[in-house]
């Protein structure tokens, strides 16, 4: 990879050991990104609804849905572009700044969305505007989960990096249990009729609450030391980051888009598609499936924070080689064994769900393969655009394949385990050394 250095400005922090500050500020990002996240996800709890309130009520029932979901992916469609432009001004006028406008950028779509007028009373003006508020989500959580990786990796000690993007992955991973439980507990609350006529707004309305308090819980945050070293010295980076990154990174860039498709493949594949699959080819009953789902999801939180503990005290490729091992395992026990008999869903489900936990891991390996200067710019272009490419077509292909076999989820996911596999070796042979002198310039 190009030839950057993991000795930030500033070496001396990463002699100096984990402080309370340090936990204070991993805390209070991982809440803000929890929430945020929420405030994404829980529009596809709703889909089917929001298809009959915001679309013609003659629209056959097969356009509706494709209607729906056309709305919920162009918020990824719009991911790079509002991805891009707030990693240009994280690198070059604060990360503070733009982590704190990611936030705000989120909860007051969220919050406009359970205030929209429906179809029957504004026509086509409401899907219209439902279409630029999703756009506007999806450009603040293409800011927010790259900004907060650089965030949380610059305020602590460099041995400490994969402690900190483990933490703050899982509080994403948590935002989406949250919206899962909330949208369980609105249809068990309140009868289908209601949830029609008033109750899908309470999500969205008490999302945009939360978004308000993420956006007040960050302005006790500071900026990181790395910036405001690389300020005094006046070592920002004075080109366009893009083009800089472009230019001198590409193998960087490379490294990062195939481990974030292996992060789609294990969050959308195992965590979102599994409990439809299940349901369809193996005949679970929906609650069930959604409970195993919900144990899942709340074991890949504790595993993306022990996969980053285990990335600081054995190094990324070595654990990222065995998580990738560990989930392409555990994902045809899953499968195989629901194939068979339903009888050890939970715990099957539950273990794979934990080893889906390899994706903190990858946060790690990406925020030291860019230099500090352009660091927000590399990542955040890398992630988003693969997510945009591969989180698209992840629920295509993976469709399709289950037309031919059962255990297509598992055979997909095991060609991505390959992909971060062979990442995994290629990070052994480079070194850590060199590897992590990616990360300076």
């Amino acid at each position: 990879m190009e030839t950057p250095s993991i000795r930030e400005p500033g070496q001396p922090r990463a002699q100096r050991p984990l402080t309370l500050q340090d936990a204070r500020t991993l805390a209070l990002a991982a809440l803000g990104g929890a929430l945020e996240f929420y405030d994404f996800i829980i529009f596809v709890f709703f889909t089917t609804v929001i298809g009959q309130l915001f679309f013609p009520p003659d629209t056959s029932d097969w356009l509706r849905q494709l209607q729906s979901f056309g709305l919920f992916a162009v918020a990824y469609l719009a991911r790079p572009l509002g991805g891009i432009i707030m990693a240009h001004h994280g690198d070059r006028t604060g990360r503070k700044r733009m982590f704190s406008l990611s936030v705000l950028l989120m909860s007051v779509p969220t919050l406009l969305i359970g205030l929209l007028p429906t179809y029957a009373t504004a026509g086509y003006a409401a899907p219209l505007a439902l279409l630029v508020l999703r756009m506007l989500q999806g450009a603040a959580v293409g800011g927010e989960v790259p900004g907060a990786w650089v965030f949380v990796s610059e305020h602590v000690p460099n041995h400490r990096v994969g402690f900190a993007c483990g933490t703050l992955t899982a509080g994403l991973t948590l935002g989406i249990l949250l919206g899962s439980l909330v949208a369980t507990a609105i249809n068990k609350i309140y009868s289908p009729e209601q949830v029609q006529a008033f109750a899908w707004r309470v999500p969205f309305l008490v999302g945009g609450v939360f978004g308000f308090l993420a956006v007040f819980l960050r302005r006790w945050l500071a900026e990181t030391p790395v910036f405001e070293e690389m300020r005094q010295r006046r070592a920002l980076v004075q080109e366009l980051p893009l083009k800089a990154v472009l230019s001198g990174h590409g193998v960087s860039v490379a490294v990062s888009m195939l481990l974030t498709w292996v992060l789609t493949a294990g969050i959308v594949v195992v965590i979102l598609m599994t409990p439809t699959l299940m349901q369809k080819q193996f005949g679970i009953a929906p609650a069930r499936a959604l409970e195993a789902n919900s144990l899942a999801t709340l074991s890949l939180t504790v595993g993306c924070i022990v996969f980053g503990l285990c990335a600081d005290r054995f190094g990324v490729g070595r654990v990222l080689g065995v998580g990738c091992v560990a989930l392409l395992v555990t994902t045809f026990l899953l499968y195989r064994g629901l194939a068979q008999s339903s009888e050890h869903l939970i715990p099957l489900y539950v273990l794979t769900g934990a080893c889906v936990g390899v994706v903190g891991v990858v946060p790690t390996v990406m925020v030291h393969a860019f230099p500090a200067a352009v660091r927000f710019s590399g990542l955040s272009f890398s992630y988003n655009v693969a997510y945009a490419i591969f989180g698209g077509l992840t629920p295509l292909v993976v469709t399709l394949l289950v037309k031919t076999t059962s255990l297509a989820p598992a055979y997909y996911v095991a060609a991505l385990c390959a992909v971060g596999f062979g990442v995994a070796i290629y990070l052994q042979i480079v070194g850590r050394n060199r590897f992590e002198a990616m990360s300076s310039s």
